[in-house]
């Protein structure tokens, strides 16, 4: 542990390792509303978010336990479930006039294929511009389920069609 006169105590969210301030600046320089995916071992959480002098505002937000109100009733916190809280979010986004954003995934490993780019693709889908490198984005099967098991793919594509018609729209 660094000691002496001139050791600085790192600010208290950078020590519990919940926010990176350089890569938050970065994001708040672009101007977008920020697409927040964040990730806890029971639920996905996705929020679209607007920097604020007096402090951020959540716009837009979805949390997979939403889903069972569509008849998901699957894990919270797999693939499908962030592809479909994604979407959801996404939709809630577009019906506030939101057109566009910026990924903030935080902390989280930038792995090809994962939830957060699962859920990016819901937002996407949903008409979201939010720009991103295709090939980051999970395949049909994953999101669909196929790995989890033969039936999934049917349910996930019910429950899209339940959330597309709450909003009013047609696939």
């Amino acid at each position: 542990m660094a000691k002496g006169p001139n050791y600085r105590v790192p600010v208290r969210r950078r020590r519990e390792a919940k926010t990176d301030y350089r890569q938050r600046l970065k994001l708040l320089k672009s101007g977008k509303p920020r697409f927040v995916v964040r990730k806890t071992t029971r639920r996905i959480i996705t929020q679209v978010i607007c920097y604020r002098e007096g402090g951020d505002t959540t716009e837009a937000m979805a949390t997979s336990d939403e889903l069972r109100k569509f008849g998901y009733s699957g894990s919270t916190s797999n693939t499908p479930a962030a592809y479909l809280t994604g979407l959801l979010c996404g939709l809630r986004a577009i019906q506030k006039g939101f057109e566009e954003a910026i990924l903030d995934m935080g902390l989280q490993r930038p792995t090809r294929g994962n939830r957060v780019y699962a859920a990016l693709r819901g937002a996407l889908e949903a008409g979201l511009d939010i720009p991103h490198n295709p090939e980051i984005l999970p395949d049909d099967s994953r999101i669909y389920g196929e790995h989890i098991s033969e039936d999934m793919r049917e349910v996930v594509e019910n429950v899209k069609r339940k959330i597309i018609e709450s909003f009013g729209g047609a696939e």
